[in-house]
This record gives structure tokens, C-alpha cells and sequence, in this order.
């Protein structure tokens, strides 16, 4: 590769709902043909996994990569769930774990994060999130994450996710030092979108464009509308 070209990827996020749309049917063809359209390489999915026993997957396995043209990665820790407390990365072939770390995040509520180095045509760590309905937190499992990365090596991160976070201000403040926060459409409610809770965080070293995505005026494939941005590295 010439050394003038950067190598870049299209990365995105969504929150779908376990597959129930806003015509609360649950239509996992219709979550899957909607990621199929982000023309993603690497896809981070929240509330990919049902809440109740195994945390079965909301996504019918076989069908993903037929439908999507991309491979969940392995992150849970069973055969019937898609990720780890919800959350879940899909990725073009090709696209490998070479690091793995699953977060218990702090509060009330059962939250988790997912720490992943790809093999990628640069180093790349992705974080997939989904946090907290409690600002205060929030505020705690953004500390908690910061304190998991600082264990790690330093390598280009983007963190993926629902924030569940409208401020970057104040909500938002633990994370915007030394990461940078992407300005971003809002994504809640799908049918009249008025809050960004989504969100795409990434390090200095990155640099990422959010991305248009057209979504129809009918029923949406879930509350959240999905976030979609080119990453490339410096």
C-alpha cells in the first residue's frame, strides 16, 4: 500500500432491540437486511441477545452471514448467545480477534463492555458498550472501561454503542479525555429521532466521518436508529 493512502474501514452501531421493531413485531430478517445496507465492515450491535436464561441469540445464526455478508466474531461465552451482556461484533471475513476482554461494568443493572483487538489492515481495538438507564452510572462504568484500556497496550480504539447519553458535556465528560467524542446524529427514537444515546468514541490516532444512512419513514426495525462512520488511521 502506497504510504500516501490510509488504510480505512466503515464501522457502525445499533441497538436493535432484540429484533422487535417499532411495530413491536419481532423481525430479525428485517434487522438483518438493515445491517446488510450500513455496508459495514465491522458492526456493533447492543441487546443482540435476549435478557432471559441462556441469553439466547435475537439473530438467527445461519443467517447472518448470508444475509449480512459478515461473520459474528466469538465473544460469548456460549453457544447460544451472540455476545457478552448483549453486545455483539460483527465483521467482513477475514477479520480476526487477536485480544479479547469481557467487562462486568458496574451498577445496578447487568451491564458489560467488550474489549477487542482485530487483525485489521492496521492495529485496531474496538469497544463495544452498552451503559447504563443512571447517569451516576454511567458515570462509573465510563471510569471502569478507561481503567480495563489502561491495562492494555496503547493501539487505535473506537468505541461503539449506546450510551444511553444525550450530554456530551456533562454525561459524557469521563470519556472526552483522551478520547474524542464524534458529533453525531440523533438516534431515539427511530420514528422521530430526538437524542443521540448512540454514540462512536475514538482515539486521537484515528480519524472517523460520520456517514449518511437513509431509513424509511415506515415501521423501523427497532427504536434505535444505527450509527455509521469511515474510520481510517493517521
Amino acid at each position: 500500500m502506497s504510504p500516501d493512502l490510509k488504510p480505512s474501514l466503515r464501522v457502525a452501531s445499533w441497538n436493535i432491540h432484540k429484533a422487535v421493531g417499532t411495530d413491536r413485531r419481532r423481525d430479525a430478517d428485517r434487522v438483518l437486511a438493515g445491517i446488510a445496507a450500513l455496508q459495514a465492515d465491522i458492526v456493533a450491535l447492543q441487546e443482540a441477545d435476549r435478557r432471559l436464561g441462556d441469553r439466547p441469540s435475537a439473530l438467527p445464526r445461519d443467517r447472518i452471514a448470508l444475509l449480512t455478508g459478515l461473520d459474528p466474531l466469538p465473544i460469548g461465552r456460549n453457544a447460544v448467545s451472540l455476545g457478552w451482556h448483549g453486545n455483539a461484533l460483527l465483521a467482513r471475513p477475514g477479520i480476526r480477534i487477536c485480544g479479547l476482554e469481557r467487562l462486568d461494568l458496574p451498577g445496578h443493572e447487568p451491564r458489560g463492555a467488550v474489549i477487542v483487538d482485530l487483525d485489521t489492515p492496521a492495529p485496531l481495538r474496538v469497544v463495544a458498550v452498552h451503559l447504563g438507564l443512571l447517569r451516576a452510572a454511567r458515570r462509573r462504568q465510563l471510569d471502569a472501561i478507561k481503567a480495563a484500556l489502561q491495562r492494555h497496550p496503547v493501539r487505535p480504539t473506537v468505541i461503539l454503542g449506546d450510551f444511553n447519553e444525550h450530554s456530551r458535556r456533562v454525561g459524557l465528560g469521563r470519556i472526552a479525555t483522551p478520547f474524542v467524542i464524534l458529533p453525531t446524529a440523533p438516534t431515539f427514537p427511530s420514528r422521530r429521532p430526538l437524542l443521540p444515546l448512540d454514540r462512536i468514541v475514538h482515539s486521537p490516532d484515528l480519524e472517523l466521518t460520520p456517514l449518511r444512512h437513509l431509513h424509511g419513514s415506515g415501521p423501523h426495525a427497532s427504536d434505535h436508529l444505527p450509527l455509521l462512520a469511515e474510520l481510517r488511521w493517521l
